[in-house]
């Protein structure tokens, strides 16, 4: 039917030639055609004569579709006659009627093999051409050597599953050549080159990169280019490749204990015999062979089989990286067959391989094998684990950079494991060298198993039972050379921790130095890298606790010219404290520097591994690193993977490999709308990665390790918004700026970052009318006249629901009332407070508005942007141990990481963050060691608006915040849309939408035809972190509105 359709298309094809003009053969003008015929007349445009464009486009679009359909049907055509065919000569074999010349009964088999798409039907003919294989064992001449060769050939022929001797791979464009001198190990290669392929596939499946981001660009000579539209040749190769094994285990199987005696051919390329192998690429298909064979090769043949082992074990030090790594899938496989035998040959020759620091070749082989062979056996490696593991471990550093990225990937999948492994599993003749390796995994499984280690130096302090826990497994990180995040909860001590082992690792250095002269025990600096706030901080606490004698500090900071001075006399101390600004912006000279140990304190800042800091800080060469951070993860798991590219590059893979792993199921799983399936998916992601990053995570609580500690009671204050500001907050959110909204969700390509701007403008409003009514708003005359009329002024806290709030919780706790006048003495306060604030513009609300009108009596400090980072600890130390300072006012940014404020033991939070781990910070600054008081801390809240679905939000990241040790998402851009909307809606007690109707005495300020989508779009650009010590400058948003309100003011 198919057939008697086409040949009418063409007939009306001919026709229409003819019609125009067109001079055609006139073999083509018979009443049929052969299927030949009519590709040949539509396989090129036969127009010669002048016909319009129109009729030409018409033409031609019928040509292709009739070429088109002769193709598909001349495909299916053939695939019929290879299934037939193959279908008759498999019958011929059944009955074992074989004719003389054997050439009609092999052709159509070894075809099936070769081309047939249907996997059933190329399962049935590799089993009858392993059937008349048998059948011709005995014959005359005897076919079989040829049949297995080209059998062979045909196993070989896919090059993304077989690499060639010369350049790993067949393909040697451009782009994979880059990848091939980046990664001398294929199986890296491998990694890389399809992680590429399937992001360029999912990237033209969506066509899009998101909400607001371009299309993806590939970089010039990046493997993106390599991967053309050459699908169809890849197919044949893989339809190839699985013909032909589906016939060697057919072969193998059939033959079973005979396959030596009767194949002798295939056996002896088996087991890889010299006289099969006269030149590499021989040597990569025997081992091909092997690699597909051996698991269905009978079981009495194993242990002559098994005599290919120590063959295998020396061509890891080949020196082509493929049959390297042939050799080392062949060893996998084999492990799976024999295991006890196989990791004897790994644990005693492939292991001290690894060793031999001379030959990156040898290292090369042994680090693929090994990685081979933990991924092959799966839980079937877990009774040697320990065995594989401290090897490893030294390879985790080595200069080459294939060798330490796999052997990390190695560990990383061992380490999942260990808890795993039990006394009672037989390891046969390795029992002896496993129980010698026991303790490793004893401490690195449990650190309170870890022995007490002793500082050797005096600390002027004496250490909680949980900080010698610390010190400890700090201890255990050193000794092996591993690296790790002490995320001890915020105010456990986790600088004295790390001073401990810095102090006790530079003294055993300078010992160990005199005693032997070694280079490897070279006193080496070491550096410190914090907030800038910070570097003052550290300085003192190390001067404190230490004698300079064993760690001298130096607080690199200033202007350039004053650095320039400081580079001359780094070489005079041992310890430098640099803020991350300061080392990215000289980084070329801190990089030239080989550093003991780098320490970053907070180190969640280079949770962004694409910022220039983290790529300056992940650039520094050091012996030892450690991270700390009470919060690891802040806004997501792909954080994490940051974290450890500086710890311990390749651990969790490439940032590639993590994010299809584990962040994708796991943001996935966390949507409303996600199936049963992917929320199980991200569950088993979210264990899996727990199991990988728990032992070089160490964390307690403050719950659990100071009993003595003071409880802090955490209190929501709810505020009700004035009517001025209630009415600000409506005019913003009715409809024009949600239709804007749903534009932006409805249309992914439109740049939608005036949501986020949006959003700051309404917590502007929350807090205080001023930061929106500026002079540039348009109605902002109109409120002032109406406010003059009232006699009262925006200045008026009244306005503001939160500054009567604040003052009356400032009242309540004692601070502002007057002094009893009885006592001629200062009045100390019973409490003392800290106010922090995102904004600086707040402060100066809260100081001039607040303060200095209302509470006149209290006194206060200030500490945010304004206030140099050298100057910044001598504020907090002014605050600490002069109790006659009331309050000490702050932003987040600058005050809530890493200060001891513990002089204050009530906190205020007049603004919040969209990330909780901020605002956790910040109360833990009062909430430490050495508070001596219950620490109350209060969150102004105004009641139905954005801040409590940020308070909504800040729970929900919280909730999940702990499954990886601190580890949480929930950014605003996995919100569902109803949500995203709904941050838009003033809301009253009952949750209903109140957008539509006001209440507000102010209603009449409202002037129709303001564009809210112009005020939108006039609002500034979304901060970068460092623009949270400034100013939030509206200037330019106000303006624009102002010229839009004059213009239809005119119209």
């Amino acid at each position: 039917m198919v057939f008697t359709r086409l040949m009418q298309e063409a007939k009306d094809y001919v026709s229409m030639l003819k019609h125009h003009k067109v001079s055609i053969e006139e073999t083509y003008t018979a009443n049929v055609l052969s299927l030949d015929q009519i590709q040949e007349l539509t396989k090129v445009c036969r127009i010669t004569t002048k016909v319009s464009k129109k009729v030409s486009e018409s033409i031609e679009e019928r040509r292709k579709n009739i070429h088109s359909t002769a193709n598909q049907l001349l495909i299916d055509q053939n695939s019929l006659n290879i299934a037939c065919q193959a279908a008759l000569a498999g019958s011929v074999t059944e009955l074992k009627s074989l004719p003389e010349k054997l050439n009609p009964v092999i052709k159509p088999l070894m075809e099936s093999i070769k081309k047939e798409e249907s996997e059933i039907l190329q399962k049935i003919s590799a089993a009858e051409i392993a059937h008349l294989i048998e059948l011709c064992v005995d014959r005359s001449p005897c076919p079989n050597v040829k049949i297995i060769s080209n059998i062979c050939t045909f196993l070989c022929s896919d090059p993304e599953f077989t690499p060639r001797a010369e350049t790993g791979y067949s393909d040697s464009t451009p782009g994979l050549s880059n990848l091939k001198e980046k990664w001398t190990i294929l199986t890296l290669f491998n990694q890389q080159r399809q992680a590429e392929k399937t992001l360029l596939k999912r990237q033209n499946a969506t066509g899009t990169r998101g909400p607001g981001r371009p299309r993806l660009i590939a970089a010039e000579g990046s493997v993106a280019e390599t991967f053309a539209p050459d699908d169809e040749v890849q197919k044949v190769f893989r339809i190839q490749r699985r013909g032909a094994h589906f016939a060697l285990e057919s072969i193998t199987k059939r033959f079973g204990v005979h396959l030596s005696t009767k194949l002798p051919r295939l056996w002896s390329i088996l087991c890889c015999s010299p006289s099969v192998i006269s030149k590499p690429d021989d040597l990569i298909m025997c081992l091909q062979v092997l690699e597909i064979a051996c698991s269905s090769v009978d079981k009495e043949l194993l242990p002559e089989l098994m005599v290919v082992l120590p063959k295998l074990c020396e061509t890891l030090t080949h020196e082509s990286s493929a049959v390297r790594h042939m050799s080392a899938r062949c060893i996998a496989s084999l492990a799976v067959l024999d295991t006890e035998n196989v990791m004897k040959a790994v644990v005693r020759t492939i292991v001290p391989l690894l060793a031999v620091t001379e030959s990156d070749i040898k290292r090369e082989g042994a680090a693929e094998a090994i990685f081979c062979v933990v991924e092959k056996l799966q839980f079937q490696i877990i009774p040697y684990v320990v065995l594989l593991v401290i090897p490893l471990l030294g390879r985790m550093s080595d200069q080459n950079n294939s060798v330490r990225t796999i052997c990390t990937q190695s560990f990383a999948s061992l380490v999942q494991l260990l808890p795993l492994d039990s006394p009672n599993f037989d390891t046969g003749s390795l029992s002896e060298e496993k129980e010698k390796e026991r303790s490793f995994l004893r401490h690195l499984l449990n650190p309170s198993t870890i022995p007490d280690y002793t500082v050797p130096v005096p600390i002027k302090a004496v250490l909680r039972p949980y900080q010698q826990a610390g010190v400890n497994w700090l201890a255990f990180l050193n000794k092996y050379k591993l690296h790790g995040i002490l995320c001890d909860d915020m105010g456990l001590g986790k600088t004295l921790q790390s001073i401990c082992i810095l102090a006790g690792d530079h003294y055993n250095r300078k010992q160990e130095y005199l005693k032997n002269g070694s280079p490897d025990c070279k006193p080496l600096p070491s550096i410190v890298i914090c907030p800038p706030t910070l570097t003052g901080h550290w300085v003192y606490e190390v001067e404190k606790f230490l004698s300079k004698e064993y760690l001298n500090p130096l607080q690199y900071s200033g202007p350039p010219l004053e650095r320039e001075k400081l580079k001359t006399k780094v070489g005079d101390y041992n310890l430098i404290v640099a803020s991350y600004d300061i080392v990215r912006k000289d980084i070329d000279f801190f990089k030239d520097i080989k550093w003991n140990y780098c320490i970053l304190d907070e180190g969640h800042i280079i949770k962004n591994g694409k910022t220039k800091a983290s790529k300056a800080i992940k650039s520094l060469v050091a012996n030892h690193r450690l991270i700390l951070s009470g919060t690891p993860i802040q806004n997501n798991v792909l954080e994490l993977w940051s974290l450890f590219d500086f710890l311990m590059p390749g651990l969790l893979s490439t940032e590639k490999q993590f994010n299809a792993k584990y962040s994708k199921p796991i943001l996935t799983s966390w949507d409303p709308k996600s199936s049963l399936k992917e929320q199980e998916a991200g569950v088993i992601a979210m264990e899996s990665l727990h199991r990988q990053v728990l032992p070089f995570l160490l964390r307690r609580m403050k719950e659990d390790v100071l009993k003595d500690l003071p409880p802090k009671i955490t209190q929501d204050y709810i505020c009700e918004l004035s009517s001025l500001q209630e009415q600000l907050y409506e005019d913003f959110s009715r409809t024009e700026a949600h239709q804007s909204l749903q534009d932006s969700l409805s249309n992914p390509t439109q740049n939608n970052t005036h949501i986020f701007q949006a959003l700051r403008y309404l917590q502007n409003v929350c807090n205080h009318p001023k930061l929106v009514l500026t002079q540039n708003h348009p109605e902002y005359e109109r409120v002032m006249d109406m406010l003059a009329s009232r006699g009262t002024s925006v200045d008026d806290i009244q306005h503001a629901c939160k500054l009567p709030a604040l003052k009356q919780l400032l009242l309540d706790c004692g601070i502002g009332t007057p002094a009893p006048s009885t006592n001629d003495m200062v009045y100390i306060n019973q409490h003392r407070a800290l106010i922090f604030c995102q904004l600086k513009s707040m402060l100066d609300i809260i100081e001039t508005d607040l303060l200095h009108k209302h509470l006149p009596t209290v006194s206060y400090l200030r500490l945010d942007g304004t206030v140099p980072p050298s100057q910044r600890h001598s504020v907090v130390n002014k605050f600490n141990n002069d109790p006659s300072i009331d309050v000490l006012l702050l932003t987040t940014q600058v005050g809530g990481l890493g200060l001891n404020l513990t002089g204050a033991d009530t906190v205020i939070f007049v603004e919040h963050d969209w990330n909780p781990m901020k605002d956790l910070q910040a109360m833990d600054r009062a909430h430490r060691i050495g508070q001596k008081k219950v620490v109350n801390v209060y969150r102004l809240i105004t009641r139905g608006t954005l801040e409590e679905k940020i308070m909504g939000l800040q729970k929900f990241k919280l909730l999940t915040a702990n499954t990886v040790i601190s580890d949480e998402n929930g950014a605003l851009e996995t919100m569902a849309t109803d949500q995203l909307l709904d941050l838009f809606t003033l809301k009253d007690n009952d949750n209903k939408s109140t957008s539509s109707q006001t209440s507000s005495s102010f209603s009449n300020l409202r002037v129709p035809g303001v564009p809210i989508k112009g005020l939108l779009d006039s609002l500034p650009e979304l901060w970068e972190q460092q623009q949270y010590e400034k100013e939030f400058d509206m200037s330019t948003f106000m303006s624009n509105l102002y010229k839009s309100h004059e213009l239809k003011s005119k119209d």
